[in-house]
Formats: C-alpha cells, structure tokens, sequence
C-alpha cells in the first residue's frame, strides 16, 4: 500500500476514536518536534491512558509502516481526518427500531432488519456483542458473506460454555461453525467479574453490531429467534456521529486490558 494511503487511513481511525483537541494536540507535537523527540512528548502530553495508547500506536505504525511520509504531511493528515470526523457527527441519523405488535399508526425498522443493514454495509470491520446466540441463520450468513469480503469480525458472547439455564446451549456452537471460523471470538471470565454481597456475578447483557465506526446497532433484542419474532423488542439504529467509534473503543479497551478474553 501507498506510504501515504496508509498514513491516511490510519489518521482517519485514530480521530475516530478521539476527542479533536487530542488530534490537533498530536499534530502539533509532530509537526514542531523531531522525530526522535515527538514520541516522549506525545507520551508526556496525553493524559488518558487509552488515548495516549492509541497515538503511540499511531505514531509507531507511521515510523514501522510510512517512515517515508514526513512530519508535515502525517500533521496534515491528522488535522484532516479530524475535520472529516467533526463533519461527520453533524450528520447524524437516529432510527428506531422494534420487533413486536405492528401499529397502523407507527412504523418501525424490524430488528433483523436494521442487524443486516450493518452487517451487510461494512467494508472493514464489524464488532457483535450478544448475551444470547441461537438459531439466527440471515445473520450467520451476513457474517460470513462480510468475512469473505475481507471484513475483521470480532464476536463478543456472555461465556462460550453452556449456560445455567432452564436452555442449555453453547454460544459457540449456537454461532455456527462458519462464523466462529471466520471470527475471532472473545467472553467474559467469570474470575473477571463483579459480583454482589451474595457472590452473584455480573453479567453481559449489551446487545450491538458496530460496522466500520460509522454504523451502530443497539437493542434489547439478543441474537436470537424469538427477538426477531415472537418478542417485544426495542432498539436504535445510529448512523454516523461520535457513537459508533466510542463503543469500538470501549470493547477495544476491555480486550486489550485484558478484562475479555479470547476463545
């Protein structure tokens, strides 16, 4: 890839994930210092652990990957991807989204509906996360069509073993064996979870699909039959702004720090 794509690109994500005045913070240290100097100063001048994590990141990979680019030109590209990312969260799109008694009066977007639309519109990345994985072939097939197109799939589930309910079923194996393929799997150790005066744990109850930063689902539906038929469920589909990127962020974090665990 061009030197300069990737700078782009990666400059692109990174102001997906920050606040501007952290953006514009970095470019200045890069555009101001050499190279050898910017490093420890960006270290010493981003306060929040993960942000300051995620600009090392960035500047490690424009040393490894685009060494080429200049100082100036990665400053650029910072500050333009900031101004495209502010641009962006003024064109936000809120849609509901509900499976449940149809009202003549009220239509919503049906809850696989909306899933689809963001597993079928990624063309980089999609990140699900689902208490509840069972008998939901459309969207088992959306997954590994995205996967085939070069999609990173990240999966997050409650525990990939049975659970103890009154339906026992693995979540893994409730996720087909093509998407558990083509996905990297990650749950929630019960030795990392909270738990009451009584030793009840913490569960993960977050129902969302992410696509590229740019498309949110969020539900009360679990990624199942029943919550695309028979239940009532109620959901928000979001389209660009701020939103997307910080639930990305927030799953990253839990990954990289260890709190979620790969299967």
């Amino acid at each position: 890839m061009n030197p300069s794509v990737t700078i782009i690109e990666a400059a692109l994500k990174l102001a997906g994930k920050l606040p501007g005045d952290v953006i514009e913070q970095v470019a200045q240290i890069i555009s101001a210092h050499d190279v050898s100097d910017a490093r420890s100063r960006i270290a010493d001048s981003v306060p929040h652990p993960h942000h300051r994590s995620l600009c090392l990141g960035f500047f490690q990979d424009w040393r490894a990957k685009a060494s080429g680019v200049s100082s100036a030109e990665v400053a650029i590209a910072l500050r333009t991807a900031a101004c495209s990312q502010r641009s962006r969260e003024a064109d936000q799109a809120v849609e509901i989204v509900w499976t449940g008694p149809r009202s003549e009066q009220v239509s919503f977007r049906h809850t696989e509906q909306a899933i689809l639309q963001v597993l079928n519109s990624a063309r980089s990345r999609i990140l699900l996360v689902s208490y509840a994985v069972y008998a939901i072939p459309n969207i088992q097939e959306a997954v590994v069509r995205a996967a085939k197109r070069g999609v990173k799939i990240t999966v997050v589930v409650e525990t990939p073993n049975k659970l103890a309910v009154q339906h026992e079923y693995s979540n893994l194996q409730a996720l087909g064996e093509d998407v558990a393929k083509c996905s990297t799997v990650y749950y929630w150790p019960k030795e990392h979870r909270m738990a009451d005066a009584t030793g009840k744990l913490g569960s993960l109850h977050v129902k969302c699909v992410v696509g590229d930063g740019r498309w949110l689902f969020l539900s009360s539906a679990n990624l199942t039959r029943y919550a695309f038929s028979l239940n009532m469920e109620l959901g928000v589909l979001i389209t660009g702004g701020r939103s997307p990127h910080q639930i990305e962020a927030v799953f990253e974090t839990l990954i990289a720090e260890g709190t979620l665990s790969r299967v």
